[in-house]
């Protein structure tokens, strides 16, 4: 089907639906099939597997995260703030 240089995997959907919905179904895509780094083993191996699962083939870990992408916003804030907080706690 249709992948042109431009549009990417949305060329399949032809001249419907927008321009803009296309890009961010495009945007979407790209996240979702990407080849992310480990945090266990830190090889490029982590695929996502299902909705917010991600496994990585090399050493077999499987994790959950973002629905896209397997570390979110809202994720990394979180762990900076714990991890402050655990460096607090070490200096008392």
């Amino acid at each position: 089907m249709g992948k042109t240089k431009k549009v990417g995997s949305t060329g399949r959907f032809g001249a419907r639906y927008g321009s803009t919905i296309r890009k961010r179904v495009r945007e979407i895509e790209d996240k979702s099939k990407a080849i992310y780094k480990c945090p266990v083993c830190y090889m490029r191996t982590l695929k996502r597997s299902g909705l917010g699962i991600w496994e990585c083939s090399k050493c077999g870990e499987k994790l959950t995260g973002g629905a896209w992408e397997p570390n979110t916003s809202a994720g990394r804030s979180i762990t900076r703030r714990v991890t402050r907080i655990a460096e607090g706690l070490k200096e008392e």
